[in-house]
């Protein structure tokens, strides 16, 4: 009997020191809550031509090799767009996982860009509330083409273009986020006194997951109000995200024919009415250099 007393005794002693360990743990925060970042709002840092909210991550290069066949309407013989392209080839290198920086080459107008992009708030459940994901990009550009009029004097500056674009977006559920990006775009030297050196616009891109790796993005930018010239159309881009492994291909139709800021904002000429649209895609290839 005193046997069994002890032993029942101990076990009691057992579970009082466990159940005080626990009261110690919660007085420690072990229950706290914890903060939840939303990642893959879109899959790559672009949704077809804009810039998405995603940045690359720290230590990450993403080579990126952009291609746009030629418009539709160009019929039979020129194989409906088949026998013509621009292309643009590109590097992104994530400095951390906020801050990103690019640099490409394009065909169309033998263009050379550059981009910084900082991502400054990101959205989060939990500990610390965020609703939306916000970033910031700044881009340059300048066009290498042979002037028009070589025999007058050209300036380089005349060649420059600069955009200020914020970034907001927000994942509504695993399959579904949206994005807008009011933009500016400044031309040093635009080609009559009709059009403006100062471009708004807004841009507005949605990503819809079919499947575990597929998904359908859309985007539209509609510039404001009296500040298209005649001929120049607001960019509709729709197209498919496709992973596979280490590789992105982003399958499209557009009717813009540059895929850097200062061409598809301002400078799209394409109408989807009469089959003014490019089919191209974009293809991505990361490579982990720092970890």
């Amino acid at each position: 009997m005193e046997k069994r007393t002890r032993i029942f005794f101990f076990c009691l002693l057992q579970l009082t020191i466990g159940k005080a360990q626990d009261d110690l743990l919660s007085l420690l925060g072990d229950d706290e809550p914890v903060t939840e970042f939303a990642t893959a709002a879109f899959k790559t840092n672009r949704v077809i031509n804009l810039h998405s909210i995603e940045s690359t991550a720290g230590g990450v290069l993403d080579v990126k090799i952009s291609h746009r066949f030629g418009f539709v309407n160009g019929g039979p013989s020129e194989l409906f767009g088949l026998d013509q392209a621009s292309i643009r080839i590109g590097a992104d290198y994530g400095i951390t996982n906020r801050f990103t920086v690019g640099f490409g080459r394009s065909s169309y107008e033998k263009t050379y860009d550059g981009f910084l992009k900082y991502k400054f708030l990101r959205q989060s459940n939990g500990a610390k509330v965020m609703p939306i994901t916000a970033a910031f990009l700044a881009t340059t550009a300048i066009k290498t083409i042979p002037w028009a009029n070589p025999d007058r004097e050209n300036y380089t500056s005349s060649r420059l273009y600069y955009t200020f674009q914020l970034l907001l977006g927000r994942k509504f559920s695993e399959r579904f986020s949206i994005q807008f990006s009011p933009s500016l775009v400044h031309r040093n030297l635009v080609r009559t006194k009709a059009e403006s050196n100062d471009v708004l616009a807004i841009g507005v891109a949605v990503r819809q997951k079919l499947t575990k790796r597929v998904a359908l993005n859309a985007e539209y930018v509609y510039i404001l109000p009296n500040q298209l010239a005649d001929g120049y159309r607001n960019s509709l881009s729709i197209g498919f995200d496709i992973e596979t492994g280490g590789h992105v291909f982003q399958l499209h139709f557009t009717n813009s024919t540059s895929m850097i800021e200062k061409g598809y904002i301002g400078e799209t000429i394409g109408d989807w009415r009469n089959g003014g649209v490019h089919f191209g895609f974009n293809v991505s290839r990361v490579f982990t250099l720092k970890k």
